[in-house]
């Protein structure tokens, strides 16, 4: 096959999963693009809303038309780390007695870590090897994860009592952090229309088996981007560590994602370069939970997203 024929078939493909996903949710295409981006550049997500807006739908959506399997935890204070990545039993076997490593709920291709700031240190812990090194270490074994691999990771910014804030180690490792807002009066209104009639939840098809995302992942990778805006881009988080409003700034791992986010959003819009409205459109999602505002600048009412705009009108 020619290679420019794989591309767009892939990218075809790509704005059929778009539109699958349409049939469960209502709007928030920002929000599916960018959940898209990180399925692409294969990064894992966080997604923050107040409760009622959909994620878990979208989430399992995602899994369902890209064929990947999936697997769901809730957490809770209680939650302990083995009850994510697994833990050795003893089961009877025709040689007697012998202890078998039970595989937790982190081993699926998509995992949906719901209300991950609920968990404890420890637990929100256990994840930290899987989002990072994709695999887990127990008992002194290492076991792989399944590829592809995705933590999509959900909270709540209000009701924060009883919750563990998630560390900046951690943070680090979600590709984006993307806040999903409330629907216009006429999204909510088709929302209504759609899911409070008594029907059955849309079905939606198989778009894209997991061989061909890993394919698409690979061209994702493979999208040129000019020097010059490679180079903004690496000035832009390099700002993030002198600028006034910013006590924080963000590390190299800001930079990298910033342009593997840029590359999958090319290629999922189906061209064939990245733009420089690639990497602005990126860089709050990207960036947002990387910083620290400072004390005065917070007091100020001044966001991340904001900083970070400010930032983007200067580079």
């Amino acid at each position: 096959m020619n290679p420019d024929d794989d591309i767009d078939r892939l990218q075809a493909k790509l704005s059929r999963v778009r539109s699958e996903i349409g049939k469960r949710i209502v709007g928030q295409s920002d929000v599916v693009e960018r959940l898209l981006v990180c399925v692409l550049a294969d990064g894992n997500a966080l997604l923050e809303s107040n409760p009622g807006l959909g994620k878990t739908t979208l989430v399992r959506t995602v899994a369902e038309v890209t064929d990947l399997s999936f697997s769901r935890v809730q957490n809770t204070p209680d939650l302990m780390p083995s009850d994510i990545t697994g833990t050795e039993i003893i089961r009877e076997s025709e040689r007697g007695r012998e202890f078998v490593f039970e595989k937790g709920p982190v081993f699926a291709n998509l995992v949906l870590a719901d209300e991950i700031n609920r968990a404890t240190p420890k637990t929100q812990a256990a994840l930290l090897e899987a989002m990072q090194e994709r695999q887990v270490t127990a008992a002194g074994d290492t076991y792989e994860l399944p590829s592809p691999f995705f933590i999509l990771a959900t909270q709540n910014p209000i009701d924060q009592g009883g919750t563990y804030p998630l560390p900046e180690a951690q943070t680090d490792r979600f590709l984006m952090k993307i806040l999903v807002d409330y629907p216009s009066f006429d999204e909510e209104s088709e929302i209504v229309n759609r899911y409070a009639t008594g029907a059955a939840s849309p079905n939606v098809e198989r778009v894209l088996s997991r061989d061909e995302l890993l394919r698409a992942q690979t061209l994702a990778r493979q999208v040129p981007v000019a020097d010059d805006i490679r180079d903004r881009a690496v000035e832009l988080v390099r700002a993030t560590r002198t600028a006034d409003d910013i006590e924080y700034g963000a590390s190299p791992r800001a930079s990298m994602s910033l342009i593997l986010a840029a590359k999958a959003r090319a290629f999922l819009a189906g061209r064939s370069h990245v733009s420089w409205e690639d990497v602005r459109e990126m860089a709050p999602p990207v960036i947002r939970h990387r910083i620290v505002v400072d004390f005065r600048a917070e007091r100020e009412g001044v966001t991340p997203d904001e900083a970070v705009n400010a930032l983007l009108a200067d580079v």
